[in-house]
């Protein structure tokens, strides 16, 4: 079968799956089930009702060969699974076959969190002043203020804004309201004052570029990695490490998970128990001081 009539059902899907994903996601998917499709014409498959998890073993097998890392490895198969429900539920397929495919083991490297004198050095540092200056320091401040993710900040409006809140939505969907520190909103509230200055006619993103319209998610990634260059910052800056720095530093703090884990907009507890840094010393010394059995000896020698 020719890759034209295979790719037509993955136009299909990929117009139904538009209702519910964001377009990164939908992107990520085009691009997985492309290479899927590519390789079906190679082994010319008669159709996708000949999909099988012999061959999707073979093809992700391939792809690993190829290098492709772990984390795309689990999107491609998460695509391929997402794609194949869709043909079961068309009477396609009988089954899923991709559930009989192994999940790639994910690394466990995440980003160091940044060190908080150091944090709140870079965050202190002035600035001229420009609407532009208030812009980016209002973006770095709700970054660590309230640990969003890059697409959670890019898609703000400006009715998210609620006070001492923000609304954002979140992965899948789920949207989620999360506090802002006094000194994010003292940032925003500046940054508003100009925000005109900047802004199309109409525009209701919270954060604008020259040309007036939403920033998108790679400026956002450019502009913080300008600003740690340009702070003197000696390590470098991305919104996930922002993000990574919010969740560690209040963890650290508060040794609340639970609080972090609602924070961050985590389904599962188990996420932000991977996500953050437990400061392990104060764990330590909060063992020693608490621990019956660690102050044994303490109280035998009294």
């Amino acid at each position: 079968m020719t890759e034209s009539v295979l790719r037509a059902d993955i136009e299909a899907f990929l117009a139904d799956l538009a209702q519910s994903a964001s377009p990164a996601t939908l992107d990520a998917y085009r691009r997985d089930l492309a290479a899927l499709t590519a390789f079906a014409a190679e082994q010319d498959l008669p159709g996708w009702h000949a999909l099988d998890t012999a061959l999707l073993r073979r093809f992700l097998g391939r792809e690993r060969s190829r290098g492709l890392a772990p984390r795309s490895l689990a999107r491609r198969r998460a695509a391929l699974s997402r794609f194949t429900e869709y043909l079961v539920s068309l009477g396609r397929l009988s089954h899923n076959p991709v559930s009989l495919t192994q999940a790639p083991r994910q690394p466990k490297h995440l980003p160091h969190p940044l060190d908080v004198d150091r944090l709140a050095q870079f965050l202190d540092a002035p600035h001229d002043d420009t609407p532009l200056a208030r812009r980016d320091q209002a973006m770095l401040e709700l970054f660590y203020s309230s640990g969003l993710r890059l697409a959670e900040l890019a898609a703000l409006d400006l009715d998210q804004l609620q006070g001492p809140r923000v609304r954002v939505m979140g992965k899948g969907s789920k949207p989620r309201q999360v506090p802002v520190g006094s000194r994010a909103r003292a940032a925003l509230e500046a940054w508003l004052t100009v925000r005109g200055q900047l802004a199309a006619s109409g525009e209701t993103a919270l954060f604008v570029g020259i040309r007036g319209q939403r920033l998108g998610h790679r400026a956002i990634q450019l502009r913080l990695a300008h600003l740690a260059k340009e702070r003197g910052l000696a390590e470098h800056l991305h919104p996930h490490r922002l993000r990574h720095s919010f969740a560690s530093h209040l963890l650290e703090s508060s040794q609340d998970l639970r609080a972090v884990q609602e924070l961050l907009g985590h389904a599962n507890l188990s996420t932000t128990q991977i996500y953050t840094r437990l400061d392990w010393q104060h764990l330590a010394d909060s063992y020693d001081a608490a621990h019956p059995r660690a102050r044994r000896s303490e109280t035998r020698k009294k």
